[in-house]
Order: structure tokens, then sequence, then C-alpha cells
């Protein structure tokens, strides 16, 4: 409370006194730990577990449009890619996260991709240093030496590749942002489903099957002849911002879904699936004001979310000198 007895939401004032101040509650999709977090583009993707007295509670449904849903099922039916493209924030991550969850697949496997991407890193890394290394300090102690799927781990891209009686769920993320050949050196892991570890291809007979490591932490995965080939094709969801064209190859191979920019009642939607019923109390001014900021330059719906939170916790951002203006900044251009 400050001194006339109204709620303080600082934490931090800036005038050198120390303070020990307690830490208010995270948003959901900035909760770390145990479980995974909500995710705060689009809708919360299954996966957001708080704990309650009768269990886990129920994850927030993803909102998607039944005709964007008939899409995602085309995709699943047909075993091919889903190119998912929207503004930011329209939900192409939480998407992924959210067809794990529907269909009990486990933890999504993702692959961030920059412009120094490749398809061998997502594929698998070989860490040659650190065998020679290890080979040379067994033999100084006269041990055996060390088993080189120590050494194999598989990336996400040939993690979703291990055979399994149940596909799983890769997400590449952003896709645009890689190279430029990138689409291209994709083409042929997808169509084939399987790759090639040629370090385990040259190896013996006698060694001709080999436990790798994968991109989840205590799982193995067995290499045959240094080959590794998928049963069931992963379902996988490839977003981009647009940022640049597709080669046609790679786009024949996709099925499209081009998510659109949520209006009014989809955001009072989302901010209901994310933060309950009471965040919409007085909301009002703060939708008026990214509705028409939105409508002069670009803004994700996050943005809104980050507004509607602050707001709940008695801060008042469209009062506040320069803080709405800090949150719903502008996405693109020069900061």
């Amino acid at each position: 409370m400050n001194p006339l007895g109204e709620p303080d939401w600082r934490l931090f004032r800036g005038d050198g006194v120390p303070r020990h101040m307690e830490m208010p509650p995270a948003p959901p999709w900035r909760r770390f730990g145990a479980g995974e977090r909500a995710a705060p583009d689009g809708a919360a993707p299954g996966g957001e577990r708080t704990p309650s007295a009768s269990g886990p509670a129920r994850p927030a449904p993803y909102l998607i449009e039944p005709e964007h849903a008939d899409v995602v099922n085309a995709a699943l039916h047909l075993r091919r890619p889903l190119l998912v493209t929207g503004s930011p924030g329209t939900g192409k991550s939480s998407l992924a996260r959210a067809i794990a969850h529907e269909m009990d697949l486990g933890e999504v496997l993702r692959w961030p991709v920059n412009s120094r991407s490749t398809v061998q890193d997502a594929l698998y890394r070989y860490d040659a240093i650190g065998r020679l290394r290890e080979t040379a300090l067994t033999r100084d102690r006269g041990e055996a030496e060390p088993d080189i799927g120590s050494f194999v781990r598989l990336g996400p891209l040939g993690t979703a590749l291990v055979p399994g009686g149940r596909p799983r769920v890769l997400l590449v993320d952003e896709l645009d942002k890689g190279d430029v050949d990138l689409p291209n050196d994709l083409l042929t892991v997808f169509e084939e489903g399987e790759f090639e570890i040629p370090e385990l291809a040259r190896l013996p007979e006698e060694q001709s099957v080999v436990e790798v490591l994968t991109e989840r932490a205590g799982e193995r995965a067995t290499v045959r002849r240094g080959r590794l080939m998928c049963e069931e094709f992963p379902v996988v969801v490839i977003t981009s911002n647009g940022e640049r064209d597709f080669p046609p190859a790679f786009l024949r191979r996709c099925i499209r879904l081009e998510l659109p920019t949520p209006d009014e009642a989809r955001l009072r939607a989302i901010v209901t699936a994310h933060l309950g019923d009471d965040a919409l109390e007085d909301v009002d001014q703060l939708l008026d004001a990214f509705l028409r900021r939105r409508a002069a330059r670009e803004l994700a719906t996050d943005q809104l979310l980050n507004a509607v939170f602050l707001r709940a916790g008695g801060m008042d951002v469209t009062a506040a000198d320069g803080l709405l203006e800090a949150v719903l900044h502008r996405l693109g251009g020069a900061v």
C-alpha cells in the first residue's frame, strides 16, 4: 500500500532505497518449472497444468475456427507438413502444442530456425573431438574404448523420425529466418522419412547396431547400419512470418494454413482463455487502444495480454506516461 492506502504495484522505485519486495505471481505464459507453460500467442495451447485440490487443471483450449481445424486434419491424414503463416501472435507456434496435447502425442520437439541453421544439425550432431579425447583417456587407463553412440546426438528433426508406434510432433519455428536453400534441403528428408549417419554407416558389420542419444534427455534410439527411418511420419508444423517466399517444390509438399488476425470478439475470447472471465472487466479502454494501434502498425496478440495482465494487477496502463507505448510498441522498423 502507498501512503494513501491504495495498492501499489511498483516493485522498483529507482530511489536507491533497498526494500525486501515479494514477487507477484507471473503471467501464465511466463511460469517456469514443472510442466509446460502456456504460450501467449493466439490462445492457450494444451500443456498448462496448474495443480489444484482435485488434481491437474484442465488446459485452456486452443481457439481455432472449424475451417482451420479441417486444414490441420488434412495435413494429418496426408502425412504432410503443415505450413502455418499469419501475423505475429495469431497462434502459429501454439498450434503444434495444441495438436500434441489433444492427440496425446507427448512433448513437442522444437527446431527454432535461424540464419545458421542446417538440416544436418537438425538431424544429428557428432562430437568427433569429444570421442577422440575420451578414446585417448581410456587407452591411457587401459580401458575399453567408449561406444561411438555416446557421441552422436539426434537433433529435433532426427528425433522426430525415430521409429515408434505413434508419431511425434515437430515444430519447425520461423523457417523463413533460415538460409534460402534450407527449404529445398528439407525436401528429401520429408519425402523419404529417413536419413543416414555416415559416421555410423562406415562401421564394421559387428557394430552395425548402435544406440545413440536423442533430443530428449535420457532417451536413446537404435540406429541400424547407419540409417534411421520413421514408422509413422511425424506431425510437422512449420511456421513462417511471411518474411520471404518459399520455392514451389517445397510448397507443393506442404499443406498451407493461413491464420487470420484476431478480431475484437476473438481477442476477448483469448483474454478469457488465458486470464479468466474477470480479466474482461474494465478492459474496453485497453482493447480499443490496442485495436486503434494495430490498425496503424503491426502488433501481436500477446502484447494485449501483457497489458491486460498488468491492468489486472493494479497497474493503470492507460494512465501512466509512456507505459502503454512500452507495452504496445510497434514490432517493425528500427528500435
